[in-house]
């Protein structure tokens, strides 16, 4: 073989090897930052939950274990510097540029809406299934309550925020590179799941209502964002506190009985079930926020 040709062919394998290893690498950059993640993640929360008693912040108001995500979030920035922006492009708001960005925006509207909606579908299929089961629905009254509603509520949204700034706007977008948007959903439901572990300590029908609850939810989540390019902190963080206000108002959040959480969990799976079938039809635009993540680490 000709000098010439033999340099082609050495450069078309080296080519090859090349591509070979850029397609693995990001499968093991992918690997290596959810295991950080998802390790720091629920070493954290157990932590900040040994803490707690000692901020003599009260838990009905604020669980300090919910900031486990956002501190595994700093965790994998610290580790992967050059990346962190990319997986959390569209987590703050932004403003829209040009006609393409206020298209976006319009096309958006619609998914924020339902998504911000869904809560009270949850809520009432909740109270619905619990008066069919048991007779009766335990409301509660804010007047009830141990601390001033609008205290709860700021509460309730920075725990909520501090836990999804992980799962929704890392997590999920991390998996996104890899998944489609219903398995990608799944996993991060399961995950953040088991990452509630005294839960796994109730009896089996209680932990799976609850598991059932949190897939559903994430896949809700998942599929709602997937058309949005802004402000999917606040969205999520949203969703999930007026998922837990439901929760504290219409049914015993505190009871360990398994039928409420059972009826949680096929509220949520009910709820999820447009999402879903609304998943078939093409986004209004390509999910550049998992786009920009899939190709490499740095």
């Amino acid at each position: 073989m000709p000098d010439h040709k033999q340099g082609q062919a050495q450069e078309q394998e080296q080519a090859q090897g090349q591509g070979q290893r850029q397609r693995r690498a990001p499968q093991r950059g992918w690997a290596a930052q959810a295991g950080v993640f998802l390790a720091v993640a629920f070493v954290a929360a157990g932590l900040c939950g040994v803490l707690q008693p000692a901020t003599g912040v009260p838990p009905e108001v604020l669980q300090l274990t919910q900031f486990g995500p956002a501190l595994a979030v700093a965790a994998v920035a610290l580790l992967w510097p050059g990346r962190i922006r990319d997986r959390l492009a569209g987590t703050l708001p932004a403003r829209p540029s040009g006609p393409a960005g206020r298209q976006e925006r319009t096309a958006a509207a619609g998914s924020r809406a339902a998504l911000l909606l869904t809560p009270v579908l949850i809520t009432a299929l909740s109270a619905g299934g619990i008066l069919l089961v048991s007779g009766s629905l335990p409301v509660t009254s804010p007047r009830a309550l141990a601390h001033p509603l609008a205290l709860l509520v700021t509460a309730q949204l920075l725990g909520a925020c501090a836990e999804e700034i992980g799962w929704r706007c890392y997590l999920q977008p991390l998996l996104r590179t890899r998944f489609g948007p219903v398995t990608s959903s799944v996993l991060v439901g399961t995950v953040w799941g088991l990452w509630h572990v005294p839960v796994l300590a109730q009896e089996p029908a209680y932990a799976a209502g609850f598991l059932a609850a949190t897939i559903a939810m994430s896949v809700i989540l998942g599929l709602a964002l997937e058309r949005v390019r802004s402000n999917r902190l606040l969205l999520a963080g949203g969703f999930h506190t007026l998922v837990n206000l439901g929760m504290l108002f219409v049914t015993d959040e505190t009871s360990p009985a398994a039928a409420p959480m059972l009826v949680l969990g096929a509220a949520c799976l009910a709820a999820a079930l447009p999402w879903i079938a609304s998943a078939r039809r093409p986004a209004t635009a390509p999910d550049r926020i998992a786009a920009a993540t899939a190709h490499g680490t740095r």
